[in-house]
């Protein structure tokens, strides 16, 4: 009983579990559209959840840790205050912009058939402009507050499963799972900055706190690099799937997003680890270089391991688990899962690394290893795919995910010193207080 408690009072196991239960719980519906359905319905279903993806770093202006970052480094806890709620603002501004825009594209660029579906997308796009409240969150977890976060959006993510589960078993098809996960994220959002009110009554609220065009403009300045870097991530990350839609048709859009969604959904591991891990590692980074290389070492081995263990399990599994799972007319997939499974051992320890290029200043090359990452990957997909169909997307996925996730290091000077800086810490060694030039 004690160890049970200890359990669930764990910061890690809280966040990893909440993230686990969420992973589950988007893998259930994917699978539950794929065998009530079929290909073609979550073909439709990938595509529009591929411009929800495209809109995610379009509206978050690649802030993220950089705020972070920005607040705890602030000369008062009024400036603190002052550039939080600035960056929020300006998150907000960007979400209704980028939103209506998405949607404009959305209708004029997709064919007819998804004309039925312009509603659904605009309630999803609305909510996801509040995505710009995961900046309290961020501040939450610096303070150390990640059981009560982890478990309230738990709660969230189990409410809208019930919800999600009685609209497609009523009948109601994919239109009204985008109307649920429109309310889902608008849900979280605000949870998010309730919680952050109760654990901060003077840090200030919305209507006391004025958005500053200082903190503005140096924001901007600052996450400008970020931001493109994510655009051009989401573009390499989910342009397989657009490029598939033109090429070979909306049932084989459907049976590779399902399969790759196996793939891709263990990627919420390292993403919600990273987030536990970056206040740590930028506190050892302000203490010490050397003990900051070591806790970077670690996590990335955890990272590694986690990824080489997923991907052995899935690429043995594969041959039962994708007919099993999907039904018989997503067994072309199977090959398709083989090979995208081992992207995941770059795409792991590229959380950290991204955490790495904010905290010593490197947002520039965050950008240009996505930016050939993402032209690498639309011009393998336009040589593989009517070579090798699904199984040449996967390819091209891989390749590209290797270089834009790790080996654009040692393209970079200063990446390479740190990489070998990285291999030889020990402990034990001298104390080396700040990076060396």
């Amino acid at each position: 009983m004690n160890l049970l408690k200890k359990l669930a009072q764990a910061r890690a196991v809280a966040l990893v579990g909440e993230r686990l239960i969420r992973l589950g719980a988007a893998a259930v519906i994917t699978v539950i559209v794929a065998q009530m359905l079929g290909p073609a319905a979550t073909g439709y279903y990938a595509i529009v959840m591929t411009w929800s993806a495209f809109l995610a770093p379009l509206a978050n202006l690649g802030m993220n840790n950089l705020v972070q970052k920005q607040v705890q480094s602030a000369p008062t806890p009024a400036d603190g205050s002052s550039i939080l709620f600035t960056a929020v603002w300006l998150r907000l501004a960007a979400g209704v912009l980028f939103g209506t825009l998405m949607w404009l594209g959305f209708a004029w660029y997709l064919p007819a058939e998804f004309d039925a579906y312009l509603p659904s997308a605009a309630a999803l796009f609305i909510g996801q402009i509040f995505i710009a409240f995961i900046l309290f969150e961020y501040h939450e977890n610096y303070q150390g507050h990640f059981r009560t976060l982890a478990y309230g959006r738990l709660g969230i993510a189990m409410l809208c499963l019930l919800a999600k589960l009685w609209v497609l078993y009523a009948g109601y098809g994919i239109d009204a799972l985008f109307w649920v996960m429109g309310v889902e994220f608008a849900a979280t959002g605000f949870y998010q900055y309730l919680l952050f009110c109760r654990h901060n009554p003077d840090f200030g609220r919305f209507r006391q706190v004025k958005a500053r065009l200082t903190w503005a403009k140096e924001l901007v300045r600052r996450s400008s690099w970020l931001w493109m870097s994510g655009i051009l991530s989401v573009v390499y990350l989910r342009i397989d799937v657009v490029m598939i839609e033109r090429l070979l048709g909306i049932e084989q859009t459907g049976v590779y997003s399902a399969v790759s969604r196996l793939s891709e959904l263990w990627y919420l591991i390292p993403a919600t680890l990273a987030v536990r891990y970056y206040p740590d590692l930028l506190k050892q980074h302000q203490h010490s270089w050397s003990c900051y290389l070591l806790l970077l070492r670690k996590y990335c081995g955890y990272f590694l391991a986690m990824a080489l263990v997923i991907a052995v399990l899935m690429f043995v599994l594969a041959p039962p688990l994708v007919p099993l799972v999907f039904g018989d007319a997503f067994a072309a997939g199977v090959p398709v899962l083989q090979i995208h499974i081992w992207a995941g051992m770059f795409i792991f320890v590229r959380y950290l690394i991204s955490q790495h290029l904010v905290i010593t200043g490197q947002e520039p090359l965050s950008l240009a290893s996505h930016g050939v990452g993402a032209v690498l990957n639309v011009l393998l997909n336009f040589w593989l795919i009517p070579l090798y169909g699904l199984q040449g997307a996967a390819w091209a996925t891989l390749i590209s995910y290797a270089y834009a996730s790790f080996f654009f290091l040692f393209f970079s000077r200063r990446c390479r010193s740190h990489f070998w800086q990285l291999c030889k810490a020990r402990l034990g060694q001298p104390d080396i207080k700040s990076e060396p030039v």
